[in-house]
């Protein structure tokens, strides 16, 4: 294995080209005030693999591919998988799914 490094992060934009942007977190505690100190950054790496926002990906850093990508996406540790939540279209398109939404259960008292 080469000595390049390599960083973990999540995809928070994949809206360019063969382009992702990462998140990296970095959290250690300052030498001097012993306090717990949270950073982040972003970067942005070459993306032939196809990641989704929410992926948990492993990166390498490479030579300069353009004026802001010195990444490159190696691996990708955890996919992230989106659920669609049911919306107004969803309950016009099911209408099992409209009745029970419809529907409300006597309550005792009213008539």
């Amino acid at each position: 294995m080469n000595n390049r490094r390599r960083m973990m992060g999540v995809v928070t934009s994949n809206k360019m080209t063969k382009t992702v942007v990462v998140e990296i977190q970095r959290t250690f505690r300052h030498p001097l005030y012993r306090k717990v100190v949270h950073l982040s950054k972003r970067v942005k790496a070459h993306d032939e693999l196809g990641c989704q926002i929410g992926d948990q990906v492993q990166i390498v850093e490479s030579r300069p591919i353009s004026r802001d990508k010195r990444w490159v996406v190696e691996t990708i540790l955890k996919r992230e998988i989106r659920t669609a939540d049911i919306g107004v279209a969803d309950l016009a398109a099911e209408p099992a799914l409209a009745e029970e939404a419809t529907t409300e259960p006597p309550t005792e008292g009213q008539p």
